[in-house]
């Protein structure tokens, strides 16, 4: 079996919705420019209010792909 190298980034989505759209979010604009994401992994969650209310979700990622480098 071949050997494999991925590389790890971190990403941060947000949502006025939900923390699951916040996540989604980053992986649909990551698959924009990134090929073979293999795994995302949930490293933190946080919400931005204004006036008492919440504004926006945030989803903070680390998401691997495979590294295909020189």
């Amino acid at each position: 079996m071949a050997e494999s190298v991925y590389k790890v980034i971190e990403l941060v989505g947000s949502s006025s919705e939900s923390w699951e759209k916040a996540a989604a979010a980053a992986i649909a604009r990551a698959t924009e420019s990134l090929r073979d994401l293999r795994v995302a992994e949930v490293t933190e969650m946080d919400l931005q209010i204004n006036n008492g209310k919440i504004e926006a979700y945030r989803t903070k990622l680390k998401v691997s792909f495979k590294y295909e480098g020189e």
